[in-house]
C-alpha cells in the first residue's frame, strides 16, 4: 500500500507545526529544530514540514510545496514504482540508499511535465540527524 507525501516549506515552523497539529489532530512523530514530520492513517499521508531555506537541492519556492511523492512499503513496491517512472519517459534520478529527513530510506526522484518535484521512497529505520539532500534540481535538468 502506498502513502502519498507533501513537503512543504514554511515561513515559520512554530507557527506552521502549532497549525498543523490542531489540524490533523494529533503531534508530529517527529519533532527536530528543523524538521517536523505527522504520519497520518486518515488520510493516509506521509506531511512534512521544514523551514524555508532549508534545503536547497530543489527547485522550488521559499515557501509552499517543496516536492510531492509516493512512500512504499517495500523494496518490490519500489522497485515498481520506478519502473513507473521509467515508462512514464520523465527525467529521473535513481537515488537508491540514502540518509534525508532523519530517515534511512532508499529513494527515486522524478519531474512531472510542468516541473514539480515527485519523490518515490522506502524508508526502513529513522535517524538521529537529518542527512544530506541530492541536488535533485541539477539532476532532473
Amino acid at each position: 500500500m502506498k502513502r502519498f507525501h507533501v513537503n512543504l516549506r514554511v515561513a515559520d515552523l512554530e507557527a506552521s507545526t502549532r497549525f498543523y497539529t490542531e489540524i490533523f489532530g494529533v503531534e508530529p512523530v517527529v519533532s527536530e529544530t528543523d524538521y517536523r514530520k505527522w504520519m497520518l492513517d486518515d488520510p493516509r499521508i506521509n506531511f512534512s514540514i521544514e523551514p524555508q531555506g532549508a534545503c536547497e537541492a530543489q527547485s522550488s519556492p521559499d515557501t509552499g510545496v517543496a516536492h510531492l511523492g509516493l512512500q512504499v512499503d517495500s523494496q518490490a513496491e519500489l522497485e515498481e514504482m520506478r519502473a513507473r517512472i521509467g515508462k512514464a519517459a520523465a527525467p529521473s534520478f535513481d537515488e537508491g540508499e540514502t540518509q534525508c529527513c532523519y530517515a534511512h530510506s532508499f529513494k527515486s526522484w522524478t519531474r512531472d511535465p510542468d516541473g514539480v518535484v515527485w519523490e518515490t521512497f522506502f524508508t526502513d529505520g529513522q535517524r538521529r540527524d537529518y542527512g544530506a539532500a541530492p541536488r535533485i534540481a541539477e539532476t532532473l535538468s
